[in-house]
């Protein structure tokens, strides 16, 4: 007699069943199962399997950014459950037409709401986005690499775009006012290259607002005002010369400057 073989080597595991099903099907099988059921959670892993090389595929052309890849493709696994979760076959039969721009978009949300560091137009960072895989594409057509004008035609957008997309890269990343210039030895911090408050640059406001409209205030506060800024007096030595004390001519002063910068930021008068 033959050995009957034994039941654990002709039963066929669910996983393998579920395998041999056709996309639609598992999809028309999940939509009936309860979020967290061992079958649904089978289900999910046979088509994030089969979709795998999709995700991969929409993570490629990103992959010449800072973020490192590993993030970028868990980034495009999710817009892949999304999509396996939302689709319904009853609609369609193509599950990889209806979740590339799931993974995609996904991935586009990532840069555009974690990884730049200035607040950049959405139009603009999608637009750096397309230009990376557009830049590699021209390359190998031209034989060299694209101009502005070149790569804008390419992507049916302005010029200006481009550059201004050009622009935005720099705003990916920000660098800490404590990083060093050129290496970990380096001495000089970026802070060091930061340019201070002028206070010329106040003080000229000043000069022009008494210009303007010196005319028009009290004589004794014309007088402290050319005795400041055009004699290069204290205000010690102006209350000298008044008879007034330091603290009354302080006064004076701030109230004269108050007036003529209110004067100078009034908004024009429109007929």
């Amino acid at each position: 007699m033959l050995d009957m073989p034994r039941a654990a080597e002709v039963a066929v595991s669910p996983r393998a069943e579920l395998q041999a099903l056709t996309d639609n099907v598992l999809l028309a099988r999940l939509r009936g199962l309860p979020r967290g059921s061992a079958e649904r959670e089978t289900i999910c892993e046979i088509l994030v399997t089969r979709y795998a090389g999709l995700v991969r595929a929409c993570a490629r052309p990103y992959l010449g950014s800072p973020e490192p890849a590993e993030d970028l493709l868990q980034v495009g696994y999710v817009g892949l459950l999304k999509a396996i979760n939302n689709f319904d076959p009853g609609s369609g039969d193509n599950l990889g037409a209806y979740a590339r721009p799931s993974i995609s978009g996904e991935i586009k949300r990532h840069f555009r709401d974690r990884r730049w560091q200035v607040r950049v137009q959405r139009q603009t960072q999608e637009l750096l986005l397309e230009m990376r895989p557009a830049e590699e594409d021209l390359t190998h057509q031209l034989g060299r690499a694209p101009g502005d004008g070149e790569l804008a035609r390419h992507l049916g957008v302005a010029e200006d775009d481009v550059r201004q997309a050009r622009q935005a890269h720099l705003a990916f990343n920000a660098f800490s006012l404590d990083a060093p210039l050129s290496g970990p030895d380096d001495p000089d911090l970026l802070s060091d290259m930061l340019g201070e408050d002028d206070p010329a640059i106040a003080h000229a406001v000043d000069m022009e607002a008494v210009h303007t409209h010196l005319d028009e205030l009290p004589e004794r506060e014309q007088r402290i005002l050319m005795l400041r800024f055009y004699g290069n007096l204290t205000q010690g030595q102006i209350g000298d010369r008044l008879g007034i004390s330091q603290m009354h001519v302080s006064r004076l002063l701030d109230r004269a400057l108050s007036y003529l910068r209110a004067e100078i930021t009034r908004p024009a008068e429109t007929a």
